[in-house]
């Protein structure tokens, strides 16, 4: 059971949000930011009251923000911005994706910048706690001006409207769900709807949950690269520490050769490859592996840096200031949580290319060093993992075109008052494909060096890399004659995706930077 996420007024950790929208831990609102968020609500309501017009709290929005709206038209006009945004198409949305995002809406509500009643904050929260997940659709957010139809199809269940399914992912009614769990529908007051849909929340989920996948998967590229030097019989020297931060001090690259270096440590092939003295270097796709997923991860802490100041922010507009001014600005643009969706999808890339190049290395006999033909059993008669290769490579390159940046393109909208939008959101939506695919491609070639390496015996691996292994054939075959391979890639996937590959691993060596 996970500890309850408390939501102060002075936000959330990515670990905090992981907690809610993976594993769906309760949230529990900080009574001193309940008190912030009635505090600055009464300073809306009077300038509600007041006859000077203010945008987004007496006024339209968009393109129509010089319309005055009288009191009486103000609930509905609330109304129809929520049902007019919640336009969404396509495919729905990944739960853990709506959950962050309905998370972190409720973080920037919390902050007391927004002008909203706590009666929004706690049912977003309630929404969650009860695990009444509202239906996403993939296209709506142009990632600019938040990330509108998204938050909308979010905000409209709030009112008792639209879609949603239930904690086992059944559609059902949604006022039937609200009721089931006591949950009141809000009628919105003056700029609840607005602040309900004008953050950049759901680009930074997907931004948070794929930081914390590709954690996983730096350090599972660096197992699935010593287990192929082992498969290739290539050498250790290149790993070792003064050859990297002393020569060229990037922090990723350090990390990633010192890691290769202790999965490779006591090595008896290793070993035998040393005592050989056949070969003065390996392949690029070996040597060079630091300096990628190196690059990698670097990248990646530059995108965590760019996720921990927005998880500091407080995104709307109007925003209410400290002072009590309400004014506009343009906060909820996604260019910068968009820039770095669109380097992680690069970076992904080009670490499953590296590994794909190293998968096929050991499957050609002209280049792995006594390596039967695609590891098969009986060349000719078997095909071995000839196939896992195409797959790998057909993964690879829709990896490559999702690399194509989102956050170039810009399509103006709401009558050319949005004239630059960020996509962030498609970047966002590229990213996460990515992440599954390197997954695949890690898989892959751990399937592969694991073969290889067994194809070695009497020569064993290191204790690291047997740890890996000893874990996959528990429900992988070794080497034999051919059999029925996707069931297998899918289990080697499924023990990435469940870091017990990883965890085994790290039983050895201590966790890996």
């Amino acid at each position: 059971m996970l500890s309850p996420v408390t939501l102060s007024s002075s936000g959330l950790t990515a670990a905090d949000v992981l907690a809610v929208a993976r594993h769906r831990a309760r949230v529990e609102l900080d009574p001193a930011a309940r008190e912030q968020v009635a505090s600055v609500r009464a300073h809306i309501d009077a300038l509600a009251a007041g006859d000077t017009p203010v945008y987004g709290v007496s006024t339209g929005f968009g393109a129509l923000a010089d319309t005055a709206i009288p009191p009486s038209m103000r609930h509905a006009l609330q109304r129809s911005l929520i049902r007019s945004h919640a336009a969404g198409a396509g495919p729905e949305v990944e739960t853990e994706v709506v959950r962050a995002l309905m998370l972190l809406r409720a973080r920037t509500l919390a902050s007391g910048r927004t002008g909203v009643r706590p009666v929004v904050v706690e049912t977003i929260l309630a929404l969650l706690n009860a695990q009444i997940t509202p239906i996403v659709h993939e296209y709506g957010s142009l990632g600019c001006s938040g990330d509108l139809a998204p938050l909308s199809h979010c905000a409209i269940v709030l009112m008792g409207e639209g879609r949603a399914r239930d904690r086992d992912g059944v559609e059902r009614p949604v006022p039937e769900l609200l009721a089931e769990a006591g949950i009141e529908p809000v009628l919105l007051e003056e700029k609840e709807g607005l602040a309900l849909i004008n953050g950049t929340d759901g680009m930074l989920g997907m931004l948070l949950l794929a930081i914390a996948d590709l954690d996983d998967l730096v350090r599972t590229a660096d197992l699935t690269t010593a287990l192929s030097v082992q498969g290739l019989r290539g050498r250790d020297s290149v790993f070792r520490p003064e050859l990297h931060a002393p020569l060229r001090p990037h922090p990723g690259q350090e990390a990633s050769a010192a890691n290769i270096f202790a999965l490779l440590a006591g090595s008896p092939i290793i070993a035998d490859v040393a005592a050989e003295g056949s070969r003065v270097q390996d392949a690029y796709s070996l040597r060079c592996a630091p300096q990628v997923a190196g690059g990698v991860r670097d990248t990646i802490e530059h995108a965590r840096t760019v996720a921990e100041r927005e998880l500091t922010a407080a995104i709307d507009n109007p925003v209410v200031l400290e002072d009590g001014t309400v004014t506009s600005n343009g906060n909820f643009h996604g260019a910068p949580v968009a820039y770095v969706l669109d380097f992680l999808a690069v970076v992904s890339a080009d670490l499953a290319s590296i590994a794909e190049r190293r998968t096929d290395r050991m499957l050609d006999k002209t280049r792995s060093h006594g390596l039967p033909p695609f590891l098969a059993d009986d060349p000719g008669v078997d095909s071995g993992f000839m196939i896992a290769q195409y797959t790998q490579a057909g993964l690879v390159s829709d990896m490559k075109r999702l690399a194509v940046p989102a956050s170039v393109d810009s399509i103006p909208s709401s009558a050319m008052q949005e004239d630059h939008v960020s996509m962030g959101w498609h970047a966002a939506r590229k990213l996460r494909t990515s992440v599954e695919n390197l997954r695949r491609v890690l898989a892959i070639e751990l399937l592969t060096a694991a073969r290889a390496i067994d194809l070695r015996s009497p020569l064993a691996p290191s204790a690291p890399s047997a740890a890996a292994i000893a874990v996959l054939r528990r429900t992988v075959e070794g080497p034999g004659p051919d059999r029925f391979l996707a069931p297998d890639i899918a289990e080697a996937e499924a023990r990435l995706l469940d870091r017990t590959v990883l965890a085994a691993v790290e039983e050895v060596t201590g966790r890996l930077a």
